[in-house]
């Protein structure tokens, strides 16, 4: 006799559940959040980068802080090492420099057709010896009364130029310096005026300093090429660039081109940097669209159910151009199904230019090249769309060629 099997162990009415672990929440989480902290850390980095890379130095003609070769750094930093140079972008600047400093100053002027014309009544009203770089007209009625801009020269070779000027002059500082490359405006100095002209050329002098009734002098130089960065070493123009100079204090006026005030938008006065990082915005965001809109996984091919035949496919195309009246495109179609089918058997390439297509078929068929040329390659309006009987015409006449061609 067999035993009783026992009896099974009774069935909760609901299904038990294990409980979620703790680990398995955080690897949850950390699988939600990884590519959007991936994102946003990318992003973060690339602006780092981007604001860091933003720094811009200063360019332009004799600017004294920029190092390209029309810049004045080289001449600048050579100054420093045994005078004061006051780097100063306006007039008001200027004055207040120039009266900060010592009596033995000089002060120099760049590109003084910024200036307002009272502005240059101001400067050359301080007791102060000036230096003027290739100074407007304003500017010269205004340090120099007297003095005129009669000529100019440009050495060949300009704007490195080749030759070299001598003094033949007085002035210590000219003579000391010897032949330097200043071609450039040319100056003469009327009469009743106590100047000294250095340098001569055709039709003036190159360098003239002028004296004035209270002991101070101007000196008016026609180039700033010896003072730039790419001259400096050539010839004497770094000691004559020392020698006019030559001071405890220069102060260095290189005005700011002047602002139109209101005239900026807000696109304008965001920094560059942050305009920037905008492009790394963006191309987070579309990445994150991307990762967002592929969540669904992605797309399954499917087979057509059936076949389509290539006949009914040109057919409905025909179709189509009926119903539209496209009959440009629909020649269009017919002279480019003919071309792919001749040009291989006629050993030309797929990119055969008009010229070498036409003469090839006509000399294979007979045809006239002017005649073939209308047909495969016509001028706007193109003759065979103007109705349906011209684009038959054009099958048909094609067929034939093709025919030929076999």
């Amino acid at each position: 006799m067999t035993a009783a099997a026992p009896p099974a162990p009774p069935r909760d009415s609901a299904p038990h559940r294990t409980p979620p672990k703790e680990g398995s929440r955080a690897l949850r989480a950390w699988r939600s959040v990884r590519v959007p902290a991936a994102l946003i850390t990318a992003f973060v980095t690339v602006v780092v980068l981007l604001s860091l890379g933003t720094e811009q130095f200063p360019t332009g003609h004799l600017e004294p802080g920029s190092i390209s070769p029309d810049g004045t750094r080289a001449l600048v930093n050579v100054l420093e090492e045994d005078r004061d140079v006051h780097v100063v972008r306006s007039s008001p600047a200027a004055e207040e420099a120039v009266s900060e400093a010592g009596d033995d100053t000089v002060l120099v002027v760049f590109l003084d057709h910024r200036l307002l014309p009272e502005e240059l009544e101001s400067l050359a009203a301080l007791d102060v010896d000036t230096v003027l770089v290739r100074p407007s007209t304003p500017s010269l009625e205004a340090f120099v009364p007297g003095v005129e801009m009669t000529g100019r020269e440009e050495p060949e070779g300009f704007p490195e130029p080749d030759v070299a000027y001598s003094p033949e002059c007085d002035l210590s500082a000219a003579e000391a310096a010897g032949e330097a490359y200043v071609g450039g405006e040319l100056y003469t100095a009327g009469s009743g005026v106590d100047a000294v002209g250095c340098y001569p050329g055709g039709s003036g002098d190159a360098l003239v300093r002028v004296r004035h009734d209270d002991g101070t002098t101007t000196t008016v130089l026609g180039t700033g090429g010896p003072l730039t960065n790419a001259e400096l070493d050539s010839g004497g123009n770094a000691a004559l660039a020392l020698n006019l100079l030559a001071a405890e204090d220069v102060v260095w006026l290189r005005p700011d081109p002047p602002q139109q005030e209101g005239s900026s938008g807000l696109w304008e006065l965001l920094p560059l940097g942050l305009r920037w990082s905008l492009v790394p915005l963006v191309a987070m965001l579309a990445l994150l669209a991307l990762w967002r809109g592929r969540r669904m996984g992605a797309l399954v091919p499917e087979s057509l159910p059936v076949a389509v035949r290539a006949s009914e496919t040109t057919e409905g195309r025909a179709g189509l151009y009926q119903s539209r009246k496209a009959r440009d495109r629909a020649a269009t179609a017919l002279r480019a199904g003919f071309l792919d089918r001749v040009t291989p058997k006629l050993g030309l390439s797929a990119d055969a230019v008009p010229g070498a297509v036409v003469a090839t078929v006509a000399e294979r068929t007979g045809d006239d090249p002017a005649h073939l040329r209308s047909l495969l390659y016509p001028e706007p309006p193109d003759p065979y769309a103007g109705n349906d009987d011209m684009l038959v015409k054009l099958a048909d006449e094609l067929d034939e060629r093709a025919r030929r061609l076999r």
